[in-house]
C-alpha cells in the first residue's frame, strides 16, 4: 500500500469508526429483519418502516434494484459482496452509498445476509495533488479486500449467526460458537469485558465503535491476532431489541505499526542520551525489554573503547575467546540468571556461534525456535551456557549486529523465554531499527571517547612534567580534564626559570574543547617560553600573545574571511624576584590570582583585568607587588571556581577558605583545594598552580652601584673577585674578571649615567651589569682584521647562557655559569 492510498484508507476507517456503519440483517429472501439507528440516520426510515419489507426497495434506481439477484448469487458463492449503489433517502434524495453483504450460518441452517452501508459522501480523503477531495472509491475498494468478520446474537447474548471469517480472526470455531454466549465459549476476564458491553448496547442502543481486543485462540500457529470491533443494537418493526451485531476486523498489523512507532518513539528519546558507549548500551537493553524481549544483552567489540584491559591480551579459556565485552544487560528476572558475564566483563564465545558469525557477516541471526537438542550450535557451546539456555527454557533468538559507517561495533542478543510466542520477522525489523538507533549513538561515543583521548594525550604531552621553581619558589600543581560529557578544554600553566634567580609562573584557559584547544594551547605554551626566554615585561609578553591569537583566528577563517571556529585565550602572566620579593603581574582576561601571606591571610589583589587574547585593542597593564617570604602565590583556571549552580564569587571564597592553611605542604594545600569543587566530574579543565616564595639575602646575592669612569673596570674586577672568595668560588674567579669586564665597558661605551653591577649566587652564578641605555648589544662573529667586537663572544665561551633584558631606566646584561668545575 503505497502512502497516498495508505491515507485514504486511514481516513475511512476511522470515519467508519466514529460514525459507525448503518447495519440491517436480511433472511434468505431478502427480506430486512433486523435494524440499527445507525441506519435510520442515513436513511431516515424507522425500523417499524423498513423490517419486513424487501431490502431491495430502499435501492433509488431500478438498475440497482436488479443488481439485488447477483449481490445474492455471488454473496451466496463467495460469502460476500461489496460495491456502490444509491439509497433512495425518506425524504426522496438519493445517496450514494457503499454495501457490504456478508453471509451468515446460524444453527437452524437458515441463511441470513448482514448488510452494511456507509455514505460515500461523508468520507474525506486526499487526492494525488495533495488537495481534498470528498470520494474515496480506491479506500472504499480497498476495504472491500479486507474480510469482514459479523456475528449476530440475541438478547441473551446467544450466538445465533456469524459468518465463517469472524472464526478465522478469533479462533473460536463456529460449532462451538453457535448457540453459546461468548463466555461460555471462551471463558476468561477479556470475554467477560466484550459480553458487558454487549449488554449495555443492547440496554441502550448507543453503539460501541472500534473496542480493540486481542484474539482468543491462536490462528494458524501466528499467534493471538488483534481485532477491532464494533456493536451495534438491531431492532424489530416494533423499535424492540433484536439482539446485538458485532463487526470485528483484524488490526493486527496496524496495532504493531503502532507500538512500532511508539518503541521508536521512545528509542529517539532514551537510547543515546549522552556519549557514554556503556550508558547506550544500557539504554538498548533497558528500552527492549520487555516491550520485545523478556532477556537482552548488548555486547561490544575491541573497536569500541572501553575501560579495562583489552579484549586481545585476554587468553582464551576452555576454548573460547573473549570476543566482546559487556555493556547493557536487562532481563524481566530479577539477578538477571540468563547471563554469565555481568557488564564491563568480557563476553567468552565459541567459535562455532551465531555471534561470532554475526559480527563476521554484519548480518543478523534469526531464529525464532531456538533449537537446543544434541549436535545443535548451542550443544557445541560452553557447558555453562548450555546449562543456561535450557534452565531458563529460552527458546527464541534474535542476534542483530550492531554497525554504523561500515564497522561492526558488536552485537545484541535478544531472547524469549517467559514469553510463549516466538519472535516473527516483525519483531526482527524492530530489533533492528532499534539497533540502528543505537549503533549510530555508540559510533558517535566511540569517535568521541578516541577523540577525548587523543586531545587529553597530546595535553598531558604539552603540559609540565617536572615544573620546578628553582631557588625563586617551591611550586605545586593539579590539573583534572572535563568530564566524558564536555571533552577536554584548553588548559595550561607552566613554570619558567629566569635569568636572575627569577621564575615565571602562567596559568592560560584556551577557548574551545577538544585536540583543536589542546593545539592551540600546545602553540601559545610555546610562544609564552620564547617570549619569556627574551625577557619581556608581562605587559609585554602578553600583547605579542595576543598578536599570535589574531593571526591563527586569520588563519583558520575560511576564504571568505569569515572564522571557522571561535578562537581565544585567557592568561596569567607573573615574574618572581627571590631578591627584591617583588612579583609583577599582568593578565588578559583571566581570573586575578590568589596570595596567601605566612599567616595564612589570602587576598585577591586588584589587577587590570585586560581583555581576552584575540581582542587586539585594548593594552595590558602590569603590577607589581612586594610579597613576605613563604608567600604562597595561587594560579588557576576558571574551572576551579565557576560552576553552573553558583555566582563566581561563591567559587573564588571557597579556593580562599581551602588556602588558608598556609602551614601545609603544597601538594597537600592543592588537593585541599580541589577537594572543594562540587562535583569530582567538572564540566571544565581545572588547573591550579601553587608557588610558595623564597628570598635570596644578602649572603646570596651583592650589588655595587658604578660610576661611569674607565678606571671603574679594574675596581668592578676587584669587587666581584672579593665576593666569590667570601662565597667560596675562587675557581670562578678567572672567568667572571673576564665577563664583568666586558660587560663594564660594554656598558660604558654604549651607555651613559650609573653602571649597576649585582653577583647573585644561587643554583647558579649570575652577573648582571646594567646601564641606562636603551643600545642592546649584539653578538657577531668578528673577521681577524677586526681590532674590536670580540667582547660578547668571549662572554658566550666563558658562561653557561647569557642575555639581555629591559629595566625601568635602561638596560640589563646578564650571564650564568655553573657553580660546580666543569670537567
Amino acid at each position: 500500500m503505497d502512502s497516498l492510498t495508505g491515507t485514504a484508507f486511514t481516513t475511512a476507517q476511522t470515519a467508519f469508526q466514529t460514525a459507525g456503519a448503518a447495519i440491517a440483517l436480511l433472511d434468505a429472501e431478502g427480506t430486512v429483519v433486523g435494524w440499527t439507528q445507525a441506519a435510520q440516520q442515513l436513511v431516515g426510515y424507522s425500523a417499524a418502516e423498513v423490517v419486513g419489507r424487501p431490502g431491495a426497495v430502499l435501492l433509488a434506481a431500478s438498475e440497482d434494484r436488479a443488481k439485488a439477484p447477483t449481490v445474492v448469487e455471488e454473496s451466496s458463492a463467495r460469502g460476500r459482496w461489496s460495491g456502490f449503489v444509491n439509497v433512495l433517502h425518506r425524504d426522496g434524495r438519493r445517496l450514494d452509498v457503499r454495501l457490504c453483504v456478508s453471509s451468515l450460518s446460524g444453527q437452524d441452517g437458515r441463511a441470513r445476509w448482514v448488510v452494511s452501508a456507509i455514505d460515500k459522501v461523508t468520507f474525506p480523503s486526499w487526492g494525488a495533488d495533495g488537495s481534498l477531495v470528498r470520494s474515496i472509491p480506491a479506500a472504499l475498494n480497498l476495504q472491500s479486500h479486507v474480510p469482514i468478520g459479523v456475528v449476530i446474537r440475541d438478547t441473551q447474548l446467544r450466538c445465533t449467526w456469524a459468518n465463517d471469517t469472524q472464526g478465522l480472526k478469533d479462533g473460536i470455531p463456529l460449532h462451538k460458537r453457535l448457540g453459546c454466549t461468548l463466555t461460555e465459549a471462551v471463558p476468561g476476564p477479556e470475554a467477560e469485558t466484550i459480553e458487558a458491553l454487549m449488554q449495555q448496547v443492547l440496554e441502550s442502543g448507543v453503539p460501541a465503535i472500534h473496542t480493540e481486543y486481542r484474539a482468543f485462540l491462536p490462528i494458524h500457529g501466528h499467534g493471538k491476532r488483534t481485532l477491532a470491533a464494533s456493536l451495534f443494537r438491531l431492532d424489530d418493526a416494533h423499535g424492540r431489541a433484536l439482539g446485538v451485531c458485532a463487526v470485528s476486523m483484524d488490526v493486527t498489523d496496524s496495532r504493531r505499526a503502532r507500538e512500532r512507532l511508539a518503541i521508536l518513539g521512545e528509542a529517539s528519546k532514551n537510547i543515546g542520551t549522552t556519549l557514554d558507549v556503556m550508558r547506550t548500551g544500557q539504554e538498548l537493553a533497558d528500552l527492549a525489554v520487555p516491550l520485545l524481549a523478556d532477556f537482552v544483552s548488548v555486547d561490544l567489540a575491541e573497536s569500541v573503547p572501553l575501560d579495562g584491559e583489552p579484549l586481545v591480551r585476554l587468553g582464551p579459556q576452555g576454548g573460547d575467546i573473549p570476543a566482546f565485552r559487556r555493556a547493557g544487560l536487562a532481563s524481566i528476572r530479577r539477578e538477571v540468571p540468563e547471563s554469565l558475564s555481568a557488564r564491563g566483563e568480557p563476553v567468552l564465545v565459541s567459535p562455532v556461534s551465531p555471534f561470532n558469525d554475526v559480527l563476521r557477516s554484519g548480518k543478523s541471526h534469526f531464529q525464532p525456535m531456538l533449537d537446543t537438542s544434541p549436535g545443535t550450535w548451542v550443544d557445541g557451546q560452553h557447558p555453562a551456557r548450555v546449562r543456561e539456555i535450557r534452565d531458563n527454557r529460552m527458546h527464541s533468538l534474535m542476534v542483530v549486529p550492531i554497525q554504523a559507517r561500515g564497522a561492526v561495533l558488536g552485537v545484541a542478543t535478544f531472547v524469549r523465554a517467559d514469553n510463549d510466542m516466538p519472535f516473527e520477522e516483525d519483531d526482527l525489523l524492530l530489533a533492528e531499527e532499534l539497533v540502528s538507533w543505537a549503533a549510530l549513538a555508540l559510533d558517535n561515543g566511540r569517535r568521541y571517547a578516541r577523540e577525548r583521548a587523543a586531545a587529553l594525550a597530546l595535553q598531558r604531552h604539552l603540559l609540565p612534567h617536572r615544573a620546578t621553581g628553582g631557588s625563586a619558589a617551591d611550586v605545586a600543581w593539579r590539573y583534572l580534564p572535563a568530564d566524558d560529557h564536555h571533552s577536554v578544554g584548553g588548559d595550561w600553566f607552566d613554570v619558567i626559570p629566569l635569568s636572575g634567580a627569577r621564575v615565571a609562573l602562567v596559568v592560560g584557559d584556551v577557548v574551545g574543547h577538544g585536540i583543536n584547544a589542546a593545539a592551540t594551547m600546545g602553540q601559545l605554551r610555546t610562544a609564552v617560553r620564547t617570549l619569556a626566554d627574551m625577557d619581556v615585561r608581562p605587559d609585554e609578553l602578553l600583547a605579542h600573545l595576543d598578536e599570535l591569537v589574531l593571526r591563527l583566528a586569520d588563519e583558520e577563517a575560511d576564504p571568505r574571511g569569515q572564522a571557522i571556529a571561535a578562537t581565544g585565550a585567557t592568561c596569567l602572566y607573573a615574574v618572581y624576584d627571590p631578591v627584591t620579593r617583588q612579583c609583577t603581574v599582568a593578565r588578559a582576561g583571566h581570573p586575578p590570582p590568589a596570595i596567601v601571606d605566612p599567616h595564612g591571610g589570602v587576598t585577591y589583589p586588584e589587577l587590570p583585568t585586560g581583555a581576552p587574547l584575540g581582542i587586539g585593542t585594548v593594552p595590558f597593564e602590569s603590577v607589581t607587588l612586594e610579597l613576605p617570604e613563604n608567600s604562597v602565590i595561587a594560579l588557576y583556571t576558571d574551572g576551579l571556581i565557576e560552576d553552573r549552580d553558583h555566582d563566581i564569587d561563591v567559587g573564588m571564597d571557597r579556593l580562599a577558605t581551602a588556602l588558608a592553611h598556609s602551614g601545609l605542604p603544597l601538594e597537600d594545600l592543592c588537593s585541599s583545594a580541589i577537594d572543594t569543587l562540587p562535583t569530582r566530574a567538572p564540566s571544565d579543565d581545572v588547573t591550579l598552580l601553587l608557588a610558595r616564595t623564597r628570598q635570596l639575602g644578602p649572603s646570596q646575592a651583592a650589588s655595587w652601584q658604578l660610576s661611569a669612569d674607565p678606571a671603574v673596570v679594574s675596581h668592578a674586577r676587584a669587587l666581584s673577585t672579593r665576593q666569590l672568595d667570601q662565597w667560596g668560588l675562587q675557581h670562578l674567579a678567572d672567568a667572571t674578571e673576564l665577563i664583568v669586564s666586558e660587560l663594564v665597558t660594554n656598558a660604558l661605551l654604549h651607555g651613559s649615567g650609573p653602571i649597576g653591577l649585582r653577583l647573585i649566587r644561587h643554583s647558579m652564578l649570575t652577573c648582571e651589569v646594567s646601564d641606562t641605555s636603551d643600545s642592546y648589544p649584539r653578538l657577531r662573529h668578528p673577521c681577524t682584521t677586526d681590532e674590536n667586537g670580540r667582547g660578547l663572544l668571549l662572554v658566550s665561551k666563558l658562561s653557561r647562557r647569557w642575555g639581555t633584558r629591559c629595566t625601568q631606566d635602561g638596560k640589563l646584561i646578564w650571564a650564568e655559569q655553573q657553580l660546580a668545575p666543569s670537567s
